[in-house]
């Protein structure tokens, strides 16, 4: 294949799934990340974070979980750099050296979510400045599939509402940007 047929995908569907402690407000979160990323096109939750007690230790109990659609229409190749602006902000609600707030931005599209980490495993590929992205979920055969890794919260009947709300809002989005 010769270089000048390469494709660029079509933009993606900036998501985010957020943990918080009760000592935040969720409107100061939502008002910090339309600063950064935008309106919000949809919300899910707050929840109770009940799927696990790995963040506690750091953030404390009474964990609340939601996730968030932003309007923009983002480039695949931009997560490292959504997910470096979404730590710079966990920071503005960090005491003593201990989050109060994790944001874990992605990407949707058709096929699959991604989700940013900083943490290495064997099925996260480096997509550079410290940032992996994390295949969470594919979609196939009408619907969103979890693989052996995907996080409990991501398999839960909110988070899959929730993903396949936003996929069709990208879907129609998509439609319209190609006329």
């Amino acid at each position: 294949m010769a270089k000048k047929d390469l494709k660029i995908p079509p933009k993606a569907l900036l998501v985010a799934g957020i943990i918080y402690s009760p000592k935040v407000s969720l409107e100061a979160i939502t008002s910090n990340l339309k600063h950064l990323f935008g309106d919000i096109i949809l919300q899910a939750g707050p929840v109770p974070f009940t799927w696990t007690d790995y963040y506690e230790k750091e953030m404390g109990p009474g964990l609340k979980r939601c996730f968030m659609a932003f309007d923009s229409l983002v480039a695949q190749d931009v997560l490292p750099h959504i997910k470096l602006k979404a730590m710079d902000l966990e920071e503005k609600w960090t005491e003593q050296g201990a989050r109060k707030v994790n944001i874990d931005p992605g990407i949707l599209t058709a096929e699959r979510l991604v989700l940013a980490t900083t943490k290495n495993f064997t099925h996260r590929i480096y997509l550079g400045k410290g940032i992996f992205g994390d295949l969470t979920l594919v979609y196939q055969r009408g619907s969103f599939s979890f693989l052996d890794w995907t996080y409990p919260d991501y398999k839960s009947e909110i988070a899959l509402s929730f993903l396949s709300q936003a996929r069709r809002m990208y879907l129609k989005k998509i439609k319209q940007q190609r006329g």
